[in-house]
């Protein structure tokens, strides 16, 4: 499914709190999902157990959606689901050193040390995964809407930080029409951000 922009996500927040609301949940999954597998992968989780995690994740949201208040005050949406990302973690590594599976791995008191405090560490990684996950989303829906040199000349100089000279002389173009074709798609860049970026 290839998702349009999502709302603003105090209207999202809205929604989700009708179960039966499908678009809105595909959004808030297809959104978070691999922003919490990411991070359970991050934290020493094999890809089996980070998508439990995940899915204990998205169902306590599920749970306590019709519960959230969307209270600067009191934190942000995006904080919320940090904190019940970093308790599903703990609560399944509780769960594994006192059930190993027989791996061998005997190293879970271990791990539950090393997760930090969710005003700490923790919710920094949550925020900078959060900001990829946001900026890939944009980069997915803008891509198209340029020539294939203007959104190359971009990545190149822009996001794996070449040299506009080495990138003028490889695509054959001006250095002056590389800084425009930049700027061109980094405005535009900048403009999804903000559509996408939960409020």
């Amino acid at each position: 499914m290839t998702m349009t922009a999502p709302e603003t996500r105090s209207s999202l927040l809205v929604k989700l709190r009708e179960p039966q609301d499908q678009q809105a949940w595909g959004e808030f999954v297809e959104f978070y999902l691999p922003l919490i597998l990411r991070l359970a992968k991050q934290r020493g989780l094999q890809e089996a157990d980070a998508s439990e995690v995940a899915q204990d994740v998205l169902m306590a949201v599920a749970r306590s959606i019709s519960r959230f208040e969307s209270d600067p005050s009191r934190g942000s949406f995006r904080a919320w689901i940090s904190t019940i990302a970093r308790n599903m973690t703990v609560n399944f590594l509780i769960r594994q050193s006192r059930h190993p599976r027989g791996t061998g791995d005997s190293d879970f008191a271990d791990r539950l040390d090393d997760i930090p405090a969710p005003d700490g560490p923790e919710s920094q990684l949550f925020d900078l995964e959060h900001r990829r996950q946001i900026f890939a989303q944009a980069v997915s829906q803008i891509e198209t809407e340029f020539r294939r040199d203007t959104w190359r000349a971009f990545w190149e100089t822009s996001v794996c930080d070449r040299a506009v000279a080495v990138v003028s002389a490889d695509l054959k173009m001006t250095i002056g029409a590389i800084y425009v074709a930049r700027s061109r798609v980094m405005k535009r860049l900048r403009e999804k951000v903000e559509e996408i970026q939960p409020r």
